[in-house]
């Protein structure tokens, strides 16, 4: 049991760290401009449209990690962390070691993208 409470102490301030990284990163990005706003011909609108699309799936990609991060740390501080939504069993250590974001064991997990 000690040692499930220290992986989740672990896991909690890996996953406080990385939900800090991100929302600094999507700050930066909100700040930024992609482009300057000067296109000199075609092939210059079609890169900026290229590297406005990129940015925009990276930004999703970063929010989407965000929610799951928040998630996880709102089961972590309930309590509910580790075990899965489901069907109630833990979540093995080694599925949270490698996915901290985890929700449902790999059986549920599974059975739910199915």
């Amino acid at each position: 049991m000690k040692q499930r409470a220290d992986l989740i102490d672990k896991i909690k301030h890996t996953l406080v760290k990385r939900k800090s990284d991100v929302e600094n990163q999507l700050a930066r990005q909100t700040h930024e401009k992609v482009t300057d706003g000067i296109v000199q011909d075609t092939a210059d609108e079609v890169q900026s449209l290229s590297m406005q699309n990129l940015q925009s799936s990276i930004q999703r990609t970063e929010i989407d990690e965000l929610h799951l991060m928040e998630d996880a740390l709102t089961r972590i501080n309930r309590g509910e962390y580790g075990v899965c939504i489901d069907c109630g069993e833990p979540i093995s250590a080694k599925r949270l070691e490698n996915f901290p974001y985890a929700a449902r064991c790999i059986i549920c997990q599974e059975a739910f993208e199915q």
